[in-house]
């Protein structure tokens, strides 16, 4: 499933920008000092309502959406897994390492200037079968990736057509008047950070340039600078944005009673079932 690095991913929202082009940066304001990223850490707790963790207003609660949505994958690879250990085969490494992934159209400014643009929490890594395997027959493969694809469904569908509808609403509000208005000031903030840019997407791509042209040794300060830029300049924006949102999912609670009342049934049981099942624990990044 593709992500980006703007919102959550391309599969939820069609409207969603991505953003991880590089542009010509001029580079740090002069006098600039960097600090080293704060290391993030692993929370357990789940939200008094799952409503928050599954329909986040606030940047804050990405928290849990961003451990919900790990979740989702780790239990696809342990039932991948589970299955392939039964059947006595090895399965193809996985390419891509589970990640927490920020939402960034609902920014956690405190966790962003205290951890940087990208850095985040380590997704726990999941115990590997210990017996001796053979490679699988690609039809074997097929059946086991099938297994992990039908466990995570099982939870997914749980949450996430409703999740998908909140997302669209989410990203409805770009063209409110209030939040347009703030954000002309955006560009003012940057600059005065040393940052070229004309628009949140443009201090992505500014973002993603210094973070690819930056030194292994560099990056951890670059990464912090770039935060502490951003937190600060969007608290003004976020300022607007969060009343707004938390007004708009009051009424989409109200719009979607029903489903809402068989979320706050079903899903913290599903979960709960699954951790003990798969052996995955259902973890959230913290500052």
């Amino acid at each position: 499933m593709s992500r980006t690095r703007f919102l959550v991913r391309a599969a939820v929202v069609a409207a969603v920008l991505l953003v991880t082009a590089c542009s010509a940066d001029p580079g740090r304001a002069p006098g600039t000092s960097a600090r080293a990223v704060a290391p993030a850490r692993l929370g357990h707790a789940l939200p008094d309502d799952p409503v928050r963790m599954v329909l986040p207003a606030t940047g804050a609660e990405t928290r849990w959406t961003q451990g919900l949505d790990v979740f989702g994958q780790q239990v696809t690879r342990a039932a991948a897994a589970t299955c392939a250990d039964k059947s006595g085969i090895g399965l193809p490494q996985e390419r891509v390492p589970v990640a927490f992934i920020r939402f960034f159209e609902l920014p956690d400014l405190d966790f962003i200037a205290r951890h940087g643009m990208s850095t985040s929490a380590e997704v726990p890594t999941l115990a590997s079968p210990s017996g001796a395997v053979r490679a699988g027959s690609a039809t074997e493969v097929s059946r086991c990736r099938a297994a992990g694809t039908t466990a995570s469904a099982a939870l997914r569908d749980l949450y996430v057509p409703l999740q998908q509808q909140w997302f669209a609403e989410v990203v409805s509000l770009r063209g409110d008047p209030a939040v347009l208005h703030v954000l002309r000031g955006l560009p003012d903030c940057l600059a005065e950070q040393g940052v070229p840019a004309r628009d949140e997407q443009g201090f992505m791509a500014v973002a993603d340039g210094r973070q690819q042209r930056a030194a292994p040794a560099d990056l951890p300060a670059t990464e912090a600078e770039l935060g502490d830029t951003y937190a600060t300049c969007m608290r003004p924006v976020e300022a607007v944005r969060e009343p707004a949102r938390l007004r708009l999912r009051a009424r989409f609670l109200a719009d979607h009673a029903d489903e809402i009342h068989e979320l706050r049934k079903a899903l913290v049981p599903a979960l709960r079932t699954a951790e003990r099942r798969y052996g995955v624990p259902l973890v959230f990044p913290e500052p």
